[in-house]
């Protein structure tokens, strides 16, 4: 069994000396020209060594207990600053009852699966589905493009016919839970689902069972919305590789999907669900609802529960939906922004969702426009969807944001203390990536960053965030637009927590693109509002693969 010794004080020595508990001078310096620690003298490395002996110690000590994944750290990420950032209603509301907008010729129900939650949700309430008839074709759908795009790890079929004949007695007895009512659903497995493998998309993991439902799973059960699929993730949420395969891009079968939400994204560009649940941690509903074309929300650093999700950086993770269009994102959203105290950092900020068409739009967004002008790939479609932005009657305000601080280790650092016995017990080998950027060379090498540094990053992030809060308000404005991947923002906002909502906006070389509006914090209906009038006159979000 391999055994890693913690931080910079487990060095091996030039000479390939073996370190044991009470550490020698020579390794001391070793250990500190690794880490830039340039300060100390010989005398001072000797009063050092006593206690350097007797926090290795502690270090072994602590590195042999076994810490579960969802145990959260006592240090509680944040994102508010002040308390005019929260919101002042704390409820959860959303519309009761959705309009007749789709028909369905004769019964049939095949082409819907292009069909939005809105939409869907029109057909069941009104009786002209049922949520076992669309459960079934979904799963029909399911089972015969998976093979091809390698999006799903575990069909959860029985426990969805049965929510579905459920909802549809529920319906009978005219009782409609809302817009989620007997709507199929596809979830990323990193969120546990009572009876079924939940894989987090590792070959360590593959036959891990965890016996309850993730607090976003209990929400969506709660609304009405049916389980159909457990979908596949990039191993511990990175990328699109997974111990079964690598899930496919619906628009070119021999492109990957991107992720780590891979086979949520792959599944809904696919008409294979009519949304699903993926996470983000620094660009994993970003990237693949860009690659394929899907209209990804990342909520707020808080505002839903990761209770029973796999905890890869305690104050990095979200949860939120990814969908067929901005609306149905805030429809999900409204239905699993509940506050759980079970997560240690919840926050409760509530959420009063409105059909855009009922709510109040920004009339200021903000825009980077450095970034803009820049020669990248998808330049000529992020410079229409600004033309299209002020053609709504958008004033577009140039803004430039704040320089973001190398601080990028901190993910990997929570990353690998959260999985400190897989990679002690040597089992990160199973793990079908073995390169450099890959999570087992990342966590050994997050090793050796000192909890100095740790901190300190954690210090210049509360600054980003005090100018990001200054960024908004400077410019008097709630929503701004950015490249989604042609600048720093995406870094940036994943490390203050700031929402945001990637939309597709054209094509390139065959295979969609994506702007992102990002917003204040607890502001997404301002971000759906935005989004959803520039897909009211775009056709980005009605193009669909045609070979599925």
């Amino acid at each position: 069994m391999r055994r890693y010794l913690p931080l910079a004080l487990l060095l091996l020595t030039a000479t390939a000396a073996v370190i044991t508990l009470a550490p020698s001078p020579d390794q001391v310096k070793a250990a500190a020209a690794v880490l830039g620690i340039d300060f100390l003298d010989d005398a001072e490395i000797e009063l050092m060594m006593d206690d350097l002996e007797d926090n290795l110690a502690a270090f072994d000590t602590i590195g042999k207990m076994e810490i579960p994944n969802g145990l959260s750290p006592a240090l509680v990420f944040n994102p508010v600053l002040r308390p005019e950032q929260l919101p002042a209603d704390t409820s959860v509301t959303a519309p009761a009852t959705p309009p007749e907008v789709l028909s369905v010729d004769g019964g049939n129900i095949n082409g819907l699966e292009w069909a939005t939650v809105e939409q869907l949700a029109g057909l069941i309430y009104n009786r002209k589905i049922t949520s076992r008839e669309l459960t079934e074709f979904f799963l029909a759908r399911l089972k015969e493009h998976d093979p091809t795009l390698h999006c799903v790890i575990t069909l959860t079929e029985e426990r969805a016919l049965a929510k579905a004949d459920e909802m549809d007695a529920e319906l009978a007895a005219g009782n409609y839970r809302g817009y989620l009512h007997g709507i199929p659903y596809g979830a990323k497995d990193l969120l546990a689902a009572e009876g079924y493998p939940t894989t987090w998309g590792a070959k360590p993991y593959e036959g891990q069972t965890i016996d309850e439902d993730a607090a976003v799973i209990e929400q969506l059960d709660a609304a009405g919305a049916v389980l159909c699929a457990k979908l596949s993730m990039g191993a511990l949420a990175w990328g699109d590789v997974w111990f079964g395969e690598k899930t496919r891009n619906p628009w070119n079968v021999e492109q990957g999907s991107s992720g780590s939400s891979a086979g949520s994204a792959s599944a809904v560009a696919a008409g294979l669900v009519p949304f699903a649940i993926g996470t983000e941690t620094l660009g994993s509903i970003v990237s693949p609802s860009t690659v394929c074309g899907t209209t990804g929300l990342r909520p707020t650093f808080g505002r839903v529960s990761r209770h029973g999700a796999m905890a890869l950086s305690w104050s990095m993770d979200k949860i939120g939906p990814i969908t067929r269009s901005a609306t149905d994102a805030g429809l999900v959203l409204a239905a699993i922004a509940h506050y759980d105290p079970r997560d240690a950092h919840a926050i409760r900020a509530g959420f009063q969702f409105e059909l855009p068409e009922n709510s109040t739009r920004p009339t200021r967004v903000g825009y980077l426009k450095r970034n803009f002008a820049g020669d990248y790939d998808f330049a000529a479609n992020d410079s229409a969807a600004l033309e299209t932005l002020r053609e709504l009657g958008y004033e577009l305000v140039e803004i430039e944001l704040p320089d973001a601080p190398d601080i990028g280790f901190i993910l990997n650092v929570e990353a690998a203390a959260a999985f400190e016995s897989l990679t002690r017990s040597g089992d990160d080998a199973l793990l079908t990536r073995q390169v450099r950027n890959a999570w087992p060379n990342a966590f050994r090498t997050a090793h050796f960053v000192p909890a100095v540094a740790y901190l300190q990053a954690n210090r210049l992030r509360r600054d980003l965030m005090e100018d990001m809060d200054a960024l908004f308000t400077e410019h008097d404005i709630d929503v701004y637009v950015n490249p989604s991947w042609n600048s720093s923002s995406l870094f940036i906002t994943n490390m203050t927590g700031h929402p945001s909502i990637t939309v597709p906006n054209g094509m390139y070389e065959g295979t969609p693109t994506s702007i992102t509006f990002t917003g204040r914090l607890f502001d997404e209906q301002k971000l759906v509002n935005v989004a959803s009038s520039y897909q009211d006159v775009t056709p980005w979000d009605e193009r669909h693969p045609t070979a599925f």
